[in-house]
């Protein structure tokens, strides 16, 4: 992980799935994967997916944040970069782990909000208003995959509650 994201202050959210890794990784690798379970997704489009990754996410409110992927260990994890296409980026980790049989999904973002001040100004705000901001994003996006892996069905818009961030 590049160093300067390592100064700002992480939210990190896993969910244990009944699926296998392969099951979950099938969906997490396929170009516009956001669109079947994201629930604050509007759009989510690939730019290029072979080779190097990078798509397009549109939010319910209009949002419009690139995805820059940094890192891809097939069927484990991956890494990227998101952002306003020349504004300021989150870096964030997916990690799926195998438990006999069902995954653990993990994902970390550490947030360019309050990452320009230093950690112990930040702290305060970022625990009493960033992190459970990010925690029910991050539940609602695992929830969702849950969703699908269970119904193979595209979550509904906002399904687990509207996001003051990403809804409309």
């Amino acid at each position: 992980m590049p160093k300067e994201y390592l100064k700002r202050l992480p939210v990190r959210f896993s969910k244990e799935l009944e699926f296998n890794t392969s099951e979950v990784w099938s969906i997490l690798s396929t170009p516009g994967h956001l669109n079947l379970f994201h629930p604050f997704c509007k759009s989510n489009e690939a730019i290029q997916w072979d080779g190097e990754h990078s798509d397009r996410l549109i939010y319910l409110n209009g949002r419009n944040y690139i995805r820059h992927f940094q890192t891809w260990d097939e069927g484990k994890c991956f890494t990227l970069l998101i952002g306003d296409k020349d504004g300021p980026q989150s870096y964030v980790v997916w990690v799926l782990e195998e438990m006999q049989g069902r995954s653990r999904l993990t994902i970390t973002i550490y947030p360019f909000i309050l990452a320009k001040l230093p950690k112990i100004i930040a702290y305060l705000p970022h625990v009493a208003w960033v992190k459970p901001r990010l925690q029910k994003y991050l539940y609602s996006v695992l929830t969702g995959l849950e969703y699908h892996l269970q119904t193979r069905k595209k979550v509904p818009r906002n399904h687990f509650g509207e996001h003051p961030w990403f809804s409309k």
